[in-house]
């Protein structure tokens, strides 16, 4: 199989380990053809019930092949039927698609899967799911996720993109190394109209723990700058501390926007990084 394949295949192995995805969808979203029935009555093309007539009910409403078969007078209701839209985004800016180990998938690729991961519940419960910037709307089913999928393999051309058209949950993942500055501002527009969004900070192991003693030659991913550190060693503490404020920092940020963080280290399981980001995205749907 080809590396995005191995992916989706490793996705759907772990959308299986997780329990059933409980994102329930706003009631006063708009419905649409083909979504998912949320078992209660509401807007939608399918039947739901028959319940008695009440006074506040427009005489329009009266089933009346229904209460021709009584005394009383009945009304059709329908199965509310609402479809969250999903959209995901993945850095692939050079430093995103390194990895620090050999034997390690590389940061964006841990992302992908991640995301799959969720894309691949959240189709199955009847969600639209789709990639931010990619050029076409979100929609149902296998064939969404495979969209989703070469999407988040091809990627934006490093530039991050404008808003969607309409609200919609987000999934935004990167280092975020960049200054937290570039960030709000590039985030800011964003989590305006949609309120609902996970930022999924992944890292590599040695970026989180400064291994490097001696003579050390880093290079920039991506670009031909490098820099000598004559004694590495000595910077480990802080760099440690400059890594604990920005994830401190991005922390902060998500809680302005009324966003959540999650963050994840290349080589721990997926799984639990899968379940730490599914229950994120559930507790959007607590405040229903």
């Amino acid at each position: 199989m080809t590396p995005s394949a191995d992916l989706r295949a490793e996705a759907e192995s772990l959308a299986r380990q997780l329990p059933g995805l409980n994102f329930k969808a706003e009631a006063s979203e708009a419905a649409h053809i083909g979504s998912a029935g949320r078992r209660r009555a509401g807007t939608g093309e399918h039947f739901w019930q028959y319940r008695r007539y009440a006074q506040e009910d427009a005489a329009e409403r009266v089933d009346w092949r229904r209460s021709a078969k009584g005394n009383e007078l009945f009304v059709r209701e329908t199965e509310l039927e609402t479809a969250r839209t999903v959209l995901f985004w993945c850095d692939d800016a050079a430093g995103f698609r390194w990895k620090g180990e050999r034997d390690l998938r590389t940061k964006a690729e841990e992302a992908r899967l991640l995301m799959l991961t969720m894309g691949i519940m959240m189709s199955k419960d009847g969600e639209r799911v789709g990639m931010l910037g990619a050029g076409r709307s979100a929609s149902f089913g296998k064939k969404a996720i495979a969209r989703l999928s070469e999407d988040l393999e091809r990627g934006t051309g490093g530039n991050f993109p404008p808003p969607p058209r309409a609200a919609a949950t987000l999934i935004i993942a990167s280092d975020f190394y960049d200054p937290l500055p570039d960030w709000r501002a590039r985030l800011a527009p964003i989590a305006t109209k949609c309120p609902e969004g996970i930022l999924l900070a992944i890292s590599a192991p040695i970026e989180e723990s400064f291994p490097f003693e001696g003579r050390v030659k880093l290079r920039r991913p991506g670009t031909t700058a490098d820099r000598i550190l004559g004694r590495a060693e000595t910077l480990r503490e802080d760099y440690l501390r400059r890594f604990a404020e920005q994830r401190a920092g991005l922390k902060t940020l998500a809680n302005q926007m009324g966003w959540r963080l999650v963050t994840h280290t290349v080589g721990q399981p997926s799984l639990e990084a899968a379940a730490r980001l599914k229950a994120q995205i559930e507790s959007f749907g607590a405040r229903l």
